[in-house]
């Protein structure tokens, strides 16, 4: 390809919403132009990236089992409605209707698309298992798009689904298909760890994320050493000692804490610690009030807060001051007595003695509060996020902390949508039984995200070969010098025969070429100038640009092969 022809407006500076690198680094090659918030269009460099790794799991997914498949973006509200999600899953699913007022929307994932399709064909267990994907654009009304590709309303992505007899052949799917990430990822060049998360909505208990490490990533991950224990800030249970529970009871005493409405200001008041206290977060689920309360010195993980009140993400919100009071309380005086509200408990608020809570009045607490003796709950299990220094549940060691893109994510679901959905096969007796389900995702678009903010520098992107949108880029220095052009030229044919190749034939300033190449991250360079009145051109590669070269014309082919080759390995 000719640069002089190339579609490629690039720019100067990254406009002023773009926040990570990456959309930096994608809106000023060129690759990207913003259609709306979270809408992006994929310009001619864009597009060979996400062509270049839609290839590769393409690949991968067929050498494991997989057989592609194309399905629409619409789907008929029917099929959601029937497995309990068309409500359930949030103002992020795009609705629309026909010119005959009938439901559809805009695929957010397909695990119903899926089911439905191989319901009325796969109905022997002859003809299981059975392992289909599909390449295609999904759509979620994300309530803040940011970060581009990371977090977009529209994105590409892959997603299949296994079908099997039994949970025996599920468990045989589901680790082949974490085989083929690792493969899949391994091969994208990718530093990324696997890590226990949350299913969601997605249902199962069977579940890994991929995790590209970056420090842009929106999610924690919590790891030991070698990552011997690694989950999700949202999945990682916590392993926390209580330490007064073998303290004796004492008298509860009710005393006076003036002004004092956080933890922090109470235990000094008292001349406790944050330990000693016992913290209350209120919260509002539509019309159900929940009052939850941990140890003063945690944080509510409100992810494990929605799996053990079986709530949606989207219809939390924390009460009003108003609320509180209407309910028997006082903001910052919240304790578990007589409260218009389900009293909701972390498992180690049994364990606490004597511990610090509000007492319901304005300036007041108690102390030496019991559980059992002076008030109940329910017990909700573990309810608190993690944190760096914690002993890893495993207990592999100390949980450190680093951040993450996930860029895949596979699900054992169980029978969760056959069952709903009526989807199953008839076995050697003749018996309908439910398939055994799993479904598997890699973020195709948000990959390019991942792999930009681990191969960059401060002039621009440093592609892996086999992701470049280009593997050879040719910079002519002086298009009016009619020995490079020929040289140039003579280059440029012979090495695309074997090679994609890109060819600098603008009337530009050197300095602008080097920019340029620079910016949009060819592996592969090699500059035509004077050099060429003695047989020679420039020779460098993106990864080490300081490290430049004179190689002899009639050489450079051979060199190319060469580094492309240790490139690959």
């Amino acid at each position: 390809m000719r640069l002089s022809q190339l579609y490629m407006p690039t720019l100067r500076e990254a406009p002023a919403d773009a926040e990570i690198i990456s959309h930096k680094l994608m809106l000023r090659s060129g690759m990207i132009r913003k259609s709306c918030s979270g809408v992006y269009s994929y310009l001619p460099l864009g597009f060979r990236v996400l062509r270049n790794i839609e290839e590769i799991v393409r690949r991968n997914m067929d050498e494991f089992g997989g057989q592609e498949i194309i399905m629409s973006v619409v789907q008929p509200a029917e099929i959601w409605q029937e497995s309990g999600r068309w409500e359930k899953y949030g103002p992020e699913m795009f609705k629309v209707k026909d010119r005959n007022g009938r439901d559809f929307c805009l695929g957010p994932t397909a695990e119903e698309y899926f089911t439905t399709l191989v319901k009325d064909e796969l109905t022997s267990y002859k003809s299981l298992p059975l392992n289909i994907y599909q390449i295609q654009l999904k759509y979620r009304d994300e309530k803040r798009p940011r970060f581009g590709l990371n977090r977009s309303r529209e994105f590409l992505m892959k997603d299949a689904y296994t079908f099997d007899r039994d949970p025996e052949g599920m468990a045989k799917s589901y680790h082949n298909m974490e085989n083929c990430y690792d493969s899949i990822f391994t091969e994208l060049g990718l530093e990324y760890v696997k890590v226990d998360s949350d299913s969601g909505q997605m249902g199962g208990n069977m579940t890994i994320e991929f995790q590209a490490l970056s420090e842009t990533g929106e999610g924690e991950l919590f790891y030991t050493e070698n990552y011997k224990f690694a989950a999700t800030d949202e999945k990682c249970e916590v392993n926390y000692e209580v330490k007064s529970k073998n303290d004796a009871e004492l008298p509860k005493e009710k005393k006076e804490t003036p002004g004092c409405k956080t933890i922090e200001d109470v235990a000094k008041y008292l001349n406790k610690t944050p330990e000693d206290c016992v913290k209350a977060i209120a919260i509002k689920v539509k019309d159900e009030k929940f009052f939850v309360f941990i140890p003063g010195d945690r944080e509510l993980n409100m992810t494990k807060f929605q799996n053990f009140a079986g709530v949606n993400d989207y219809d939390i919100e924390m009460m009003s001051d108003e609320d509180i009071v209407s309910a028997g309380s006082v903001p910052g005086y919240m304790g578990p007595f007589n409260l218009d509200g389900r009293v909701i408990l972390d498992k180690r608020i049994k364990e606490m003695k004597n511990v610090v809570v509000g007492a319901n009045e304005e300036g007041m607490h108690f102390v030496n509060v019991n559980f059992g003796r002076d008030f109940d709950g329910e017990d909700g299990g573990d309810l608190l996020m993690a944190r760096e220094g914690d002993m890893a549940p495993d207990g592999s060691g100390e949980l450190k902390v680093r951040r993450g893109i996930e860029v895949g994510q596979i699900f054992g679901l169980g029978t969760k949508y056959s069952e709903s959905l009526g989807a199953g096969f008839l076995d050697e007796d003749g018996v309908k039984k439910p398939f055994w389900m799993g479904s598997y995702g890699v973020g195709i678009s948000r990959t390019i995200t991942a792999i930009i903010e681990q191969n960059h520098d401060d002039f621009g992107i440093i592609w892996p070969i086999n992701i470049a949108p280009y593997e050879v880029i040719i910079s002519v220095m002086n298009v009016n010098d009619e020995e490079q052009v020929k040289v140039s030229e003579e280059l440029y044919k012979n090495l695309s025969k074997k090679y994609t190749v890109l060819i600098d034939d603008r009337s530009e300033r050197a300095g602008v070429k080097f920019n340029d190449r620079d910016l949009i991250g060819i592996p592969l360079r090699i500059t035509v100038g004077k050099g060429v009145a003695d047989g020679m051109v420039e020779f460098s590669k993106r990864i080490t640009p300081k490290d430049r070269v004179d190689v002899k014309i009639e050489d450079i082919e051979n060199v190319i092969e060469e580094e492309r080759g240790k490139l690959c390995r």
